[in-house]
């Protein structure tokens, strides 16, 4: 057993914030050893005219303050995402304030943005990195005006980040999922996007919309035709849910915050391959919730994502599932005659694109 796989029993004696502190530290510091191999060639992709190796992420909120993103990428994902970024750093909310389900393979958060603000995070990404690197940007919770924080967001990270995330769907700063109507988020995502030219006017990053998995189908529709018009150039489905299936059986159960992990993994998909209908293969997506397995990652790709990203099942299962996954999805494309794994994206939602 190597030495994450020694760590992550102990990890999990310590309170869930704790042992993730203590994973950032570990990371940052090398101590966790490289589980890199050299991807299948199946899992090579373009996706916005950039090359992922494969098409695993690691979604927000793990490395909020970009303090661990060139380890996690020396694990052998294709890519990472760091922030949630405000400007101004902020506590976030009350501990304690994340929670393991443990029965139902799923976490419960109720963060608040927690994170060490803009400076911060921009002097560590203006060092440099080999891969490829999202910033999520967010407004600060005593912000009065949220496209003000969100455009600062773009004008520091513009230039640095592979992508930028427009995160307007975390349930734990309040009225932040409210610029999900058609009307706020048309105007936050034409700003932000008007920003990022005005800073970037030659090869600008791919802006992305990340949304909610508990919008009606009203909102759905609103949110397509709106990334469509604005235009942004992605869409990431999706954030936590504030849904409480009557499956659970975990204690935590009822903790207020965004529920992840394996129970989110079947309506995030629909809403995802619901979504992939709406925009017709038009922008890239990325799928996320209850990833846990090849054929979990396999499931998203087929309703419409060219990359996918988990998070909550590494608190479970470890880093060591990176590999397993990225092998069974080899696997599977494979066994159902897929040369690439763009070649099966979106194939039961537009027939492939």
């Amino acid at each position: 057993m190597d030495l994450a796989g020694l760590a992550l029993p102990l990890l999990r004696l310590l309170p869930p914030e704790t042992a993730h502190d203590a994973t950032i530290r570990l990371l940052a510091a090398g101590l966790v050893p490289s589980g890199h191999m050299e991807d299948d060639p199946a899992l090579a992709s373009e996706v916005w005219g950039r090359q992922f190796a494969n098409p695993v992420g690691l979604a927000a909120g793990f490395d909020k303050n970009a303090e661990a993103f060139r380890a996690i990428l020396r694990l052998g994902f294709g890519f990472t995402e760091v922030g949630t970024v405000t400007p101004h750093p902020q506590a976030g909310n009350p501990k304690p304030r994340l929670f393991r389900l443990s029965e139902d393979r799923a976490v419960i958060n109720r963060m608040g943005f927690n994170n060490q603000g803009l400076e911060a995070v921009r002097s560590r990404l203006e060092t440099g990195w080999n891969g490829i690197v999202g910033a999520n940007i967010g407004k600060n919770k005593d912000s009065t005006d949220a496209v003000a924080d969100y455009v600062l967001g773009a004008r520091a990270f513009a230039p640095l980040a592979d992508y930028l995330v427009i995160n307007v769907s975390s349930p734990n700063t309040p009225g932040l999922r409210d610029l999900q109507r058609r009307e706020p988020l048309l105007a936050l995502a034409r700003a932000v996007r008007a920003e990022r030219d005005a800073v970037m006017a030659a090869n600008p990053p791919p802006l992305l919309l990340k949304v909610a998995p508990d919008l009606d189908e009203q909102q759905i529709e609103d949110v397509a035709e709106v990334a469509l018009s604005a235009p942004v150039d992605g869409l990431i489905i999706s954030n936590t849910t504030i849904a409480r299936p009557e499956s659970l059986r975990s204690a935590h159960r009822q903790e207020a915050g965004g529920l992840s992990g394996a129970p989110l993994l079947q309506p995030a998909t629909e809403m995802l391959r619901w979504l992939s209908r709406l925009t017709g293969g038009r922008l890239p997506l990325i799928g996320v919730g209850g990833i846990a397995s090849g054929a979990d990652a396999y499931a998203k790709i087929k309703a419409g994502a060219s990359l996918v990203q988990l998070y909550s099942a590494l608190v479970y299962h470890g880093p060591g599932l990176l590999t397993r996954l990225k092998r069974e999805l080899a696997a599977q494309l494979r066994a159902d005659g897929f040369r690439t794994v763009s070649e099966a994206v979106g194939v039961e939602s537009n027939g492939g694109r």
